[in-house]
């Protein structure tokens, strides 16, 4: 049955991507998207290499899920709705509160109220969530028992320990964190990021919607922001390698996160979207692979078939995790999707892309100095 799939913020990095699945699929996309200058630059027409992407397959409203009017203009005849749109990082989340949450609770609030009080067509709504709900991720303690550490605090990390820890109990050992774990974000972005998901899983099923829920790991791959020092480490340290400059690894490189790669997130939220079996249902969407920060310098390095200078300084972010691995058996049990490119093979095919762009010129350490303005990295 073909669809007519509503994508918010579909114009980034991820909404793209997925805009074509489903016009690969026979299915009517439309995109709506404020084309921030952070992602597409001052004139996001003449220069967004995403905005050019979606030629062809999907029609692109420039608007805000902040407007009810935008909403409502890309709502029309919409069956299926994608919600992607957000303010994603989660330093920049510490300091530009209010913008956060207008934007990620105000307009999943907007939606859902258009969605409970005006006709549409509209019969499944997918969440994009993060793994930043959880905060600190599962562990075993010592004998066995699960447990969910609340947030590092700060003396201890400025004591060169940046370890989780429960008291009373001694060293603890990570494990996959399922869907059903304790949300306790550490952030600002953490925290809007589990309110959206909880606005859409309470109100739609209210309103005779279908409402699932994509808990997104760190997605990188080709086509990612190589300037918004918001991506992730992938695009920062490639950056950085390309001009030769030094990379500070913080805390002692030996925190770890699940990267997944863009082309399974794509699949995974596909299916969220389109398979019966999907709806009412959260998924984890991850590797289900730890890897460490110095695993990821490492994997660079060899793809980039260059070095340059490392530093593992003992800054930290405050907010910041130290791990988090996604336990994926949900959703390879209930959709049959289970991921199927390693991190070795997604480093190489990001380096190729990243090698036939040009050098930007990043806002990375801009970014650092005003989480340093506000004491906010350490």
């Amino acid at each position: 049955m073909s669809e007519h799939v509503l994508i918010t913020g579909g114009a980034g990095f991820i909404g793209t991507r997925l805009a074509a699945r489903f016009a690969r699929d026979g299915h009517r996309v439309t995109v709506l998207d404020s084309l921030i200058p952070q992602v597409h630059g001052d004139t996001p027409e003449q220069t967004s290499p995403l905005l050019r992407s979606l030629d062809g397959i999907a029609d692109v409203i420039v608007g805000t899920v902040a407007s009810k009017d935008d909403l409502r203009a890309a709502l029309s005849g919409a069956t299926i709705v994608v919600h992607l749109a957000a303010e994603t990082g989660t330093g920049q989340s510490m300091y530009e509160i209010d913008r956060y949450v207008e934007a990620n609770v105000g307009g999943t609030a907007k939606l859902l109220d258009i969605l409970a009080n005006e006709e549409h067509a509209v019969r499944r709504v997918v969440i994009a969530s993060s793994r930043s709900i959880y905060g600190e991720g599962a562990y075993l303690t010592e004998d066995g028992r699960q447990v969910y550490p609340g947030h590092r605090a700060d003396a201890d990390m400025a004591s060169g320990d940046f370890d989780v820890h429960v008291q009373g109990e001694g060293p603890l050992r990570l494990v996959p964190t399922d869907e059903n774990a304790l949300l306790h974000p550490s952030s600002v972005y953490g925290i809007t990021k589990q309110m959206q998901e909880s606005l859409v899983m309470t109100v739609a099923p209210t309103i005779g919607i279908e409402g699932t829920s994509v808990r997104y790991q760190n997605v990188y791959g080709p086509g990612q922001s190589l300037k918004n020092p918001y991506t992730g480490i992938l695009s920062i340290f490639s950056t950085l390698i390309r001009q030769g400059k030094e990379i500070n690894i913080f805390e002692d490189g030996e925190e770890s996160r699940d990267f997944v790669y863009i082309d399974d997130i794509v699949e995974a939220t596909f299916l969220a979207a389109t398979d019966p079996r999907a709806a009412g249902e959260t998924f984890n969407v991850g590797s289900g692979v730890a890897t460490t920060v110095n695993e990821v310098v490492a994997a660079l390095f060899t793809a980039f078939g260059r070095e340059v200078p490392t530093r593992i300084s003992g800054n930290y972010r405050l907010g910041d995790i130290r791990h988090n691995v996604a336990d994926t058996s949900h959703l390879a049990e209930t959709l049959g999707f289970t991921p199927r490119v390693s991190f070795q093979e997604g480093v190489t095919a990001f380096v190729e892309w990243v090698l036939s762009e040009p050098v930007e010129e990043d806002g990375y350490q801009r970014s650092l100095d005003e989480m340093s303005k506000r004491n906010l990295l350490k």
